[in-house]
């Protein structure tokens, strides 16, 4: 019986054991840190041995392959043991994959991947498709492919989780943009990072899609870099696409063969120009799947948007709060701030990815009136703004940084959390530091 040994205990590992198990593998989980009690029900609920707190070598270099948590590195010395040894090391979605019938619709990008993958889902959902969502959001893809059966399945994918893909492939990839993010994990290489998110086109056959945005600059150098197969539909705001999507004079024209979609952007339910081509490469996708314009239109009219990104929270004094948490780059912070009309108390922070802040210099000039560093580090973002903003405090927790906010903002103001930084210094993860920030204003 060929023995798998799942690296990391989170929503795909365990996802993953349970998958292996029922293909009749011999199966064994290991993480290095403690697992969470749902986790190890699910685990001895299935009969899946496993280890935590620890990686111990004996148990896990005996392994025929080896799926990893999309969070632990190649270069973890365990990792780089394996593959030193030759021990294929994969991914959850590339195993999952496996097994799965379904038609994939891929979706990668810097930003906007969440929302675009949940747009998308939704839409086909509203068209009565027998639909999933997995990857890098909700339920683990591989559990959902052990215990549902859909004609097709959306998934939302991190340049971390296409790192380990080789044989899967997507019958519809979309990449929404490139800048830079998690160059700590690249060796600073920009390079590195973008191949990382064009293997979402590998392995695409001739009648497969790929939609992508002919306004992002690295996208189309390196189209010409690569070969693709795949039949290309390009989104645009700044030029007419013959095929795809085009904005101009207040209007989105999406063409795909001889069927032409419009909706007025001011008729659709996510607002500011980031959300524009978000709306965009959910709406190709509706006609590529033969999706009646009625359906699309309601889905792009309808759509509530994604937690934690520009989620508005409420409005206390007159004082609106959004919870913008899932911004864990600048590229993200730039499209909120650039959204926002109002002057912004600005809670940024948390762990820096390598980030180059000068991109916001002119927004934050014009826009941010204080700014409240919410991170154990906060040193570059002081070094950054301290010339720029006439306000700027540090802060350790969520409660103290909208305590700070409440007595900065006045009538008229917005307080945005959108960090630019990862979480992992005061929070579990970008969910937990938005859920933090929703209860401090609760509180209020």
């Amino acid at each position: 019986m060929k023995r798998i040994v799942v690296l990391g205990g989170g929503e795909s590992g365990v996802g993953a054991a349970v998958l292996a198990k029922q293909k009749g593998f011999d199966v064994f989980l290991s993480d290095i840190s403690d697992l969470q009690e749902q986790a190890k029900e699910m685990l001895r609920e299935h009969a899946i041995d496993f280890e935590e707190g620890r990686h111990t070598p004996e148990q896990v270099l005996n392994a025929a392959e080896v799926i990893k948590s999309p969070g632990i590195p190649d270069t973890a010395p365990l990792v780089a043991q394996l593959l030193r040894k030759g021990t294929p090391v994969i991914s959850e979605i590339e195993f999952a994959g496996r097994y799965d019938r379904a038609k994939k619709i891929c979706i990668t990008g810097s930003n906007g991947k969440t929302t675009t993958s949940s747009l998308i889902y939704f839409l086909l959902k509203n068209a009565g498709l027998k639909v999933g969502l997995a990857g890098n959001i909700g339920q683990s893809y591989a559990y959902q492919v052990a215990t549902q059966q859909y004609d097709i399945i959306v998934l939302e994918l991190s340049s971390f989780q296409l790192d380990n893909m080789y044989d899967f492939k997507a019958d519809l990839a979309i990449l929404l943009n490139i800048t830079p993010d998690h160059l700590d994990r690249y060796s600073n290489d920009m390079q590195k990072y973008i191949n990382a998110k064009f293997r979402i086109t590998q392995n695409m056959k001739p009648e497969d899609y790929f939609i992508f945005c002919s306004d992002d600059e690295i996208t189309v150098d390196h189209l010409n870099k690569i070969v693709l197969k795949a039949k290309k539909l390009p989104f645009s705001q700044e030029h007419t696409e013959e095929q795809g999507a085009s904005a101009h004079e207040g209007q989105i024209t999406s063409k795909y063969g001889d069927d032409e979609f419009k909706i007025f952007i001011d008729e659709l339910a996510l607002q500011g120009k980031h959300n524009v081509y978000n709306s965009m490469a959910a709406a190709i996708t509706g006609q590529v799947m033969n999706i009646r314009h009625e359906h699309i239109r309601q889905s792009l009219m309808s759509f509530k948007g994604v937690e934690h990104r520009l989620e508005q929270v409420g409005k206390i004094r007159n004082v609106l709060y959004i919870n913008d948490s899932k911004a864990t780059n600048v590229h993200s912070t730039w499209y909120a701030l650039e959204t926002i009309k109002t002057p912004v108390v600005w809670i940024a922070g948390g762990t820096d990815k390598g980030n180059d802040y000068t991109l916001l210099f002119d927004l934050v000039k014009t826009k941010v009136k204080a700014l409240i560093c919410l991170g154990v580090d906060n040193s570059k973002l002081l070094h950054d703004f301290g010339d720029k903003i006439p306000s700027i405090t540090e802060v350790r927790s969520a409660a103290e940084a909208v305590q700070t906010a409440y007595h900065l903002a006045q009538s008229g103001d917005t307080v945005l959390l959108s960090p630019a930084c990862a979480s992992f210094d005061l929070f579990k993860n970008y969910e937990d530091r938005g859920q933090q920030f929703k209860e401090a204003i609760r509180k209020l």
